[in-house]
């Protein structure tokens, strides 16, 4: 459904995976897992179009993908933050100037490392109306939460040795503390990632849906 597209910023070329809505509409930026801008972020991005929303999925990566977790692992650590709040909001800026994005603001949406990217971004970038961060982890990725005026959605995992009940309490607090607005949802039973239909050792189509429908009916509430 969409297609590759470089934009340019402040003398910088970036990439990422354009999924347009069939008409004029909200554009929401999805953040890749450390895996990189691999098929399934690049599907993620034709649902949102298929959903009514202009889709943008920068590559962090700079074209670099892997199925290896060991390599994976290692580009996760591995990742320039600077540069990646450069890739933020290049493509928030792209993205807002495309003919097929209507609103002057966008949402973010993030998985695993992109999750916690998501709740960076918005807290770097005032143009971001609403966050959904899926299970984020990044130890080095640290969100400016008194910055952050989008409201939050949080997706979790019951099993999540990366995101777990004692990280989400502290996350809750912190926000509260911010005064984030935020919602947060945990799946019983399910593993991290198991929004990823890519990994059957760990996918749950069941939440999977049900996430994703608080997904399209949260940004729907905070962008139409």
């Amino acid at each position: 459904m969409g297609e590759m597209i470089s934009f340019a910023a402040n003398g910088e070329t970036f990439s990422g995976y354009l999924a347009p809505a069939s008409s004029p509409s909200p554009g929401v930026i999805v953040i890749q897992e450390w895996w990189g801008l691999v098929g399934h972020i690049k599907d993620v991005a034709d649902q949102f179009a298929t959903a009514g929303y202009t889709a943008l999925a920068p590559d962090f990566y700079h074209g670099v993908t892997t199925t290896e977790p060991d390599e994976a692992g290692s580009l996760f650590m591995a990742l320039d933050i600077a540069n990646a709040a450069k890739v933020i909001e290049s493509a928030v800026t792209a993205l807002i100037a495309n003919p097929n994005t209507n609103t002057e603001k966008v949402a973010v949406v993030g998985f695993c490392m992109g999750g916690q990217l998501a709740l960076f971004a918005a807290g770097l970038d005032p143009r971001i109306a609403a966050c959904v961060n899926f299970y984020g982890v990044h130890p080095n990725v640290q969100p400016d939460y008194e910055a952050m005026k989008a409201p939050v959605l949080g997706i979790f995992a019951e099993h999540d040795e990366y995101s777990s009940p004692d990280v989400i309490t502290e996350l809750d607090r912190t926000m509260t503390a911010n005064e984030v607005a935020h919602e947060f949802h945990t799946y019983a039973g399910c593993h991290h990632a198991f929004f990823n239909s890519d990994r059957p050792e760990v996918h749950d189509a069941a939440a999977s849906q049900d996430a994703w429908d608080k997904t399209i009916k949260f940004l729907n509430k905070q962008m139409r």
